[in-house]
């Protein structure tokens, strides 16, 4: 089984892809990360069936919509949410199959009364949303939250697993990936060791925690999951050559694609000198800049025409992409496997020199 846990660092919120068999599941997508989501499926030769989100978020938009849109997959959440666009409303006990694998929902409302826990077939790990974090547990004090519903659901449906049972949040907001039943049923100064009910209630109705700051924008979204008002197409998708993202959230353009766009972009050659001119060659049209100088002569180049860096492998050029996009340049691509794969496709090269 294929398993990755992802993470968008403006929400804090973990992404977790489980794939089997040639076909993946996605719990928890964020909106913005869905281009980063879609090229990790790519990579992994993974078709996406469907996403889940274990519960209607108010702390970031999700990316069911989105990828649905991209792929057809399934938009599955609790039936007890509400939201239009669920095609597949989930139930406690209900089966997602992927693969030769399955997830089995548990329903643990008490955050809102829409949260789900998905359970993997053999119970080695779960996936519990905001009803359980790393020692603590998702606020009750709004979205139909209630502190005596979360205590039952957490007691009876997530720490009742198997200790050794790794419990996987939606969010962290420390860093930390993962956790235990073990762990949190001696550790978790909420809902493990001696605490009961009352003392559980007690602690969260006197949190008084500030709402999060884009539950006006986020719970409507999510209500939709994830469209955005409109139907308005998703944005960030550069429009001025087709690029393919690359896990490593680099874009990436085709030797014949750039040869296509060639007088439309800079094209920057981040090699030494040396290389510029060995049997490898160089692009016609490519200014030399390596890498090494690119941030003190950035400001040669026009941040408002798209920018595609060039070097031997394509390693360098990657780097160079992301400094670039660093610096400002929002229209930049690398040249997928540089001048050895422009060369191994017979494409023309210059015969000036430096």
């Amino acid at each position: 089984m294929i398993f990755r846990q992802l993470f968008d660092p403006t929400s804090s919120t973990y992404t977790y892809l489980l794939g089997d068999g040639g076909e993946a599941l996605l719990i928890d997508p964020v909106y913005e990360q869905v281009p980063r989501d879609m090229a990790l499926l790519k990579e992994l030769g993974l078709r996406l069936l469907a996403t889940l989100d274990t519960h209607v978020h108010a702390d970031h938009v999700t990316g069911a919509w989105r990828l649905h849109q991209s792929c057809g997959s399934a938009i599955a959440l609790a039936a007890a949410a509400g939201a239009e666009l669920a095609d597949r409303p989930l139930r406690h006990g209900d089966r997602i199959d992927f693969g030769s694998r399955h997830l089995t929902v548990r329903a643990t409302p008490g955050h809102t009364n829409g949260c789900l826990t998905f359970v993997l077939d053999d119970e080695s790990m779960a996936f519990t949303g905001d009803s359980l974090l790393i020692r603590g547990c998702g606020r009750t004090d709004f979205q139909q939250g209630s502190p005596q519903q979360l205590f039952a659901s957490v007691r009876g449906q997530i720490l009742s697993l198997p200790e050794a049972c790794l419990l996987y949040p939606a969010h962290d907001y420390r860093g930390i990936t993962v956790t235990s039943v073990a762990e949190e049923r001696r550790f978790n100064p909420r809902l493990g060791g001696d605490v009961d009910e009352g003392d559980f209630a007690g602690h969260m109705n006197n949190l008084h925690l500030p709402h999060p700051k884009l539950i006006a924008v986020a719970v409507p979204a999510n209500m939709r999951c994830g469209q955005p008002e409109g139907n308005a197409p998703p944005p960030d998708t550069p429009d001025w050559a087709p690029l393919t993202l690359r896990f490593s959230g680099v874009w990436e353009i085709e030797p014949m694609v750039l040869l296509e766009h060639a007088a439309e972009v800079q094209i920057v050659d981040v090699r030494e000198a040396p290389e510029f001119i060995d049997q490898l060659g160089h692009l016609e049209g490519a200014r030399l800049v390596p890498l090494s100088q690119l941030m003190d002569r950035a400001g040669e180049l026009d941040k408002n025409r798209p920018v595609v860096a060039v070097c031997r492998s394509g390693v360098r050029s990657a780097q160079a992409s992301v400094l670039l996009a660093k610096a400002g340049f929002s229209k930049v691509a690398n040249l997928a496997g540089g001048m050895l794969r422009w060369k191994l496709e017979a494409l023309p090269v210059a015969s000036d020199s430096v």
